[in-house]
């Protein structure tokens, strides 16, 4: 099984580092591969917003950077995990421009999910979804913000399950990790 972790903390984010620290430990202990992504690390372009990876180079973005791999990565993967402060509710900067060139996943066709409108997948198979963002201290407007954000996203990446948690910058590496473990046992992560 495959696990793929995206971080979009633009510096160092003690909450952030335990909580990927703890995910990969966890994993690899039941068997996982896990392939972490640094999004500050990495040299990612804004989505241009040109529909070349639908109309020019089919589920391939035209812009060759980084970003074009993160497509690939999401569909080989089994479970996909976002590790963001939350910004306004959402993702951070990082996340958001590394998500948005996740378009080429997406067919430019639509179809009705829930009486909604959102675009018909690429591929057969996409992953599992676990979000967990960081907040320096509790925000309840921020917080379910975030969350339905995170349940959108699980609609719109077809995600066969998905949780979403906040951590605070006042937690300790046990709540922590329990907090982590509850939300791997919602999407049902198995060895």
């Amino acid at each position: 099984m495959k696990a793929l972790i995206f971080n979009g903390s633009k510096i160092e984010n003690k909450v952030l580092d335990i909580s990927k620290e703890v995910i990969e430990t966890h994993l690899k202990e039941m068997g996982w591969q896990v392939d972490s992504l640094l999004f500050r690390e990495m040299e990612i372009a804004q989505c241009m917003g040109c529909f070349g990876c639908w109309v020019k180079t089919p589920g391939v973005c035209v812009i060759n950077d980084s970003g074009s791999i993160i497509p690939k990565k999401i569909v080989q993967s089994d479970l996909m995990i976002f590790l963001t402060p939350i910004t306004f509710g959402g993702y951070s900067p990082e996340l958001k421009k590394a998500l948005d060139r996740a378009i080429p996943m997406l067919l430019p066709f639509f179809k009705k999910v829930h009486g909604e409108t959102h675009h018909v997948m690429r591929y057969n198979k996409y992953p599992k979804f676990v979000a967990i963002g960081a907040l320096p201290k509790p925000d309840q407007e921020s917080e379910m913000t975030f969350k339905e954000l995170v349940s959108r996203n699980a609609i719109n990446y077809s995600s066969p399950k998905k949780a979403a948690g906040i951590l605070y910058a006042n937690q300790s590496e046990n709540e922590i990790k329990s907090i982590i473990e509850n939300l791997l046992n919602k999407v049902e992560v198995k060895a």
